[in-house]
């Protein structure tokens, strides 16, 4: 079964605090749920159209169990903490077998 994965990419920061809250209840989240958190920041090269930005790398076992992660009650808690603190572009992608 192919593994599910959350990318996630932050455009911006407008509001570091909502973010360290969305953070920390994130984190509650995710484990139960499953997910191993890959990448978090750190360093980027971005090539061609990219650009270099915050990157967050989320794994999980299946990509239903990804989508049942970012649908749960403790995750939309953690969103409703983020609100309009960044704007980010967040995916939920299947991986290769």
């Amino acid at each position: 079964m192919p593994k599910g994965y959350w990318v996630s990419v932050y455009r911006t920061i407008s509001d570091p605090e909502k973010l360290a809250a969305y953070n920390k209840l994130a984190g509650l989240a995710v484990a139960p749920a499953g997910g191993r958190t890959l990448v978090r920041g750190g360093r980027v090269v971005a090539r061609d159209a990219g650009i270099a930005e915050r990157t967050v790398l989320v794994e999980f076992d299946s990509f239903e169990q990804a989508v049942a992660a970012y649908e749960s009650a403790a995750y939309q808690e953690a969103l409703a903490a983020l609100s309009d603190g960044v704007e980010r572009d967040f995916r939920i992608v299947e991986g290769i077998d």
